[in-house]
């Protein structure tokens, strides 16, 4: 793990319903599994009764074909299915979009499998209500996603680190509590001129993770330079790391600074530990770092944004027929309450809005950066017995104002731009996170 952390997490705003379903796809020949008919039914059933707005059933039976055309169009196949028709017995509809993955199949001589194109029928359902949020997910990209929002576990000291500009050493810029590092003495700040006698001037982040990352059990020894002394060689017994989604250490001048990756199924407990150390530190105001952070679960978003805002609603969903929820903090706030500036940009999205917003509307925090991505709706995924799924827009989203920010974006209350080659969280090279310190400076001078 290193500083590096901004996982691409194409995730976004998504409350999970799984389906309790089990088994498996099976491939090969011309006729479909168990589960592949499962998979297609459950998938139909879902779209056109969860999906946010109507649908039109002709619709997505004429988007099922035309993906299964396709299909056969890529591999020089120029097929001949029949027509899909609408009807009001859905049992029908499914019937024919069986036959018709079948027939696809036959077409292929087994250049194609009765699998894929089950995939490929599904990816053409979805896409047939052109919302770009609706997709099938196939099971490498189901475990990608589920990774992404959940993290990964692996052998390590459970450090993060970045490399120092002037000595060109290796910096830890935080220690994951009770990890192996943190047990170890290891603290932030530190400076690693050595892992097992391998002096890390002239690593790269990537090579000083590899060697501090190993085998759970195995041993790494790392020199440490602290306040410009050397520590005598400290050894670590690499232990299971969950990766993690939150990250935070203390700026000068007592501000914390947290900042989140991702809104995950662990993201708001990382958090409350995260703040609690940094109270414990003597923090005076907080920086939340929401840039580039695509978003996650809708709880996630519930439960970080309730560490800041006492009581009250934090988000309403609503779904198809106006149906609206409206969901409130949890009474989990941090106390006392401390000055807060959240930092966003372009490619804050979903989860990370809901928590912007909740912010701005109530005014316990300032909102600084650049104006937000605007994805005010949420999915929800349903897992498919081959152990693939499909996400659905299910509902949209309005701040607790009532504002539904799809497609406009939160715009901060005090605008900064990103300056040239950043690097996030060091304010010698983060003119946003700059004047996110100076705004918190001003304010607690004022109030001195």
């Amino acid at each position: 793990m290193h500083f590096s952390y901004r996982r691409a997490a194409a995730a976004l705003l998504l409350a999970f319903a799984l389906a309790p379903v089990a088994g498996s796809a099976a491939a090969g020949g011309t006729t479909l599994s168990p589960a592949n008919v499962a998979d297609i039914s459950i998938s139909f059933d879902h779209l056109l009764k969860n999906f946010y707005k109507p649908v039109n059933q002709q619709q997505v039976l004429n988007g099922t074909r035309a993906s299964l055309l396709a299909s056969l169009k890529k591999i020089g196949v120029h097929g001949n299915l029949p027509v899909l028709h609408a009807g009001s017995n859905t049992t029908l509809e499914l019937s024919q979009i069986d036959h018709e993955i079948e027939a696809a199949a036959h077409q292929t001589h087994g250049k194609l499998s009765v699998n894929t194109l089950s995939y490929a029928a599904l990816s053409g359902m979805m896409q047939s209500v052109h919302d770009r949020w609706t997709v099938f997910l196939d099971p490498k990209d189901f475990s990608q996603l589920n990774q992404a929002l959940d993290g990964v576990n692996f052998g390590g000291t459970g450090i993060v680190i970045q490399k120092d500009t002037k000595t060109k050493f290796i910096e830890v810029t935080s220690v994951i509590p009770h990890a192996p590092a943190d047990k170890a003495g290891i603290r932030q700040g530190d400076l690693i001129t050595a892992v097992n006698g391998a002096s890390t001037r002239r690593m790269t982040i990537q090579e000083a993770s590899k060697h501090l990352r190993g085998k759970i059990g195995t041993t790494v020894t790392l020199t440490i330079q602290r306040d410009g002394k050397l520590l005598a060689p400290i050894i670590i017994t690499r232990a299971k790391i969950h990766a993690v989604s939150v990250y935070s250490r203390m700026l000068p001048h007592k501000i914390g600074y947290v900042e989140l990756s991702v809104f995950g199924e662990t993201t708001g407990h990382e958090l409350a530990v995260a703040l609690a150390q940094l109270q414990k530190e003597g923090a005076r105001a907080i920086i939340l770092d929401l840039r580039d952070n695509g978003g996650g679960y809708l709880q996630a978003a519930l439960s970080v944004s309730s560490k800041f805002i006492s009581s009250g609603p934090i988000v309403s969903i609503e779904s198809r027929g106006s149906n609206v929820t409206t969901l409130e903090a949890n009474d989990t706030a941090i106390s006392p309450p401390l000055p807060l500036a959240v930092l966003v940009n372009g490619n804050t999205a979903s989860a990370s809005e809901i928590t912007s917003g909740a912010i701005q509307d109530t005014g316990v925090g300032v909102i600084i950066g650049t104006k937000t991505f605007g994805k005010g709706v949420v999915q929800t995924i349903y897992r498919l017995p081959g152990k693939s799924a499909v996400k659905i827009t299910t509902a949209r989203y309005l701040t607790p104002l009532g504002r539904y920010i799809n497609h406009r974006g939160i715009i901060p209350d005090i605008v900064v731009h990103e300056n040239k080659h950043p690097r996030y969280g060091q304010p010698a090279h983060d003119a946003q996170l700059r004047r996110a310190m100076q705004y918190l400076e001003d304010r607690l001078a004022h109030s001195a």
